[in-house]
């Protein structure tokens, strides 16, 4: 109720969590809402833990004043990465929200060790803790503040996809278990006397830095550059595809450059009889219509596609069955066909297609081989995953094998092209 209240409140458009407006709403509310609240849960442990002579207690204490810290390094961090391009940052500076998050894992980290340092120290020289019910009571309240801005801090980032604020989130569920260990290891070392607050001190900090490592691995990975999401990827294709004259597309780049900003490049295979003005236009409403319904601004590269000759739509559809054989996710783009010598009468004509054709992909149609019953010269580009298990050699072996199957004159030239995504 409160969270919802709050996002009301403060949130223009909630519901287009996308929107650059609506995204630092949402970053600017969650960071000063998880300040705030640990600044208080700071003041108020720490003073239970003086009161009690605690160390897992001040170990806490101070595990929420990083937090608060780490709250308004994520505040810098969306107010920066929400700042314009500018001549300097010509993409933006989207990726302040990583740096952000890097830097809270390693205060989290930081912090970690050094109660872990003196949480030692308490087992060997242990020292006796009082802790009067009453504020093992109150200790034990400042759980249900956690969990709300744990439930708030979730809701949050998975609304705007925010790794920084998931690693607020994280935190949280930590906090919540830092706290349970610590109110029941200070109850059971008031009735004994082994170094109960020491250990429980040393397993806090453990769980502290752990939860730290665990949200740099997560936040270095887009500074390093992983892969995009595939679904994101299917999706620019598909919409791609669907704009009018583009046939095929291959060769596709996306970069991030923060949360919900990409930068994308690929090749868009237009029909090569259109005059160039046509192309031009037809892969700029493309751009217009990513841009307007994907976080993607992308470049398109023009390759020409031959429509209109029979005999290469049939070896186009030959080649491309023979490719799916062998994997579907395996991509050919710019065909070639120079044809030297009539293809088979029975196979041309059980396709419809006249067997004379010598019209050919490309201005070196009159340049293929040319001697006496040389045969018909395909040459095409295929993309393949990268790190594919079967071999280039033995890809171009079964390749050739099925295409030479209709034509045992037929030569194939393949050149392959690794995938970025």
């Amino acid at each position: 109720m409160l969270t919802t209240l709050l996002i009301k409140v403060f949130v223009p458009n909630p519901e287009q969590p996308e929107d650059p407006h609506s995204r630092l709403a949402y970053g600017m509310l969650c960071g000063l809402i998880t300040l705030a609240v640990n600044i208080l849960l700071f003041g108020f442990k720490l003073a239970i833990g003086i009161i009690s002579g605690s160390i897992a207690i001040a170990t806490d204490a101070i595990n929420n004043l990083s937090d608060a810290g780490s709250a308004m390094i994520t505040v810098v961090g969306f107010k920066l990465a929400a700042k314009r391009a500018d001549a300097e940052h010509p993409f933006g500076h989207g990726r302040m929200e990583y740096v952000a998050g890097l830097l809270i894992a390693v205060i989290i980290i930081a912090v970690g060790g050094n109660f872990l340092k003196e949480s030692i120290v308490r087992i060997i020289r242990p020292q006796p803790v009082d802790m009067p019910h009453a504020l093992a009571y109150l200790y034990g309240a400042t759980v249900a503040a956690k969990l709300w801005l744990l439930f708030f801090t979730r809701r949050v980032g998975r609304a705007i996809h925010s790794e920084a604020i998931g690693a607020v989130a994280f935190d949280c569920l930590s906090d919540i278990l830092i706290t349970g260990i610590v109110l029941i290891s200070v109850v059971a070392a008031h009735y004994s006397s082994l170094p109960i607050d020491g250990c429980a001190g040393t397993l806090v900090a453990i769980i502290v830095i752990a939860g730290g490592i665990n949200s740099l691995r997560k936040i270095i990975n887009p500074l390093l550059g992983e892969r995009p999401d595939p679904a994101l990827v299917d999706e620019l294709r598909r919409r791609l595809l669907a704009c009018a004259g583009i046939r095929g597309v291959h060769d596709v780049i996306v970069h991030n450059y923060g949360p919900s900003t990409y930068f994308a490049s690929a090749h868009a295979e237009v029909d090569r009889d259109g005059d160039l003005v046509a192309m031009h236009n037809i892969l700029e409403a493309a751009e217009l219509e990513i841009a307007r319904c994907m976080p993607v601004r992308v470049i398109l590269h023009c390759d020409p596609y031959v429509t209109a000759d029979p005999q290469t739509r049939l070896w186009r559809q030959r080649c491309e069955d023979a490719v799916r054989a062998i994997d579907r996710h395996f991509v050919v783009y710019d065909l070639n066909l120079d044809i030297a010598t009539k293809a088979p009468a029975d196979d041309a004509t059980a396709n419809g297609i006249a067997a004379n054709s010598t019209a050919a992909n490309g201005a070196n149609a009159n340049a293929a081989a040319t001697a006496p019953g040389a045969g018909p010269v395909l040459h095409f580009h295929l993309l393949i995953p990268r790190n594919y298990p079967l071999s280039q050699d033995a890809i171009n072996a079964k390749l050739t094998e099925a295409l030479q199957a209709h034509d045992p004159k037929l030569s194939v030239h393949i050149d392959f092209i690794s995938s970025f995504v």
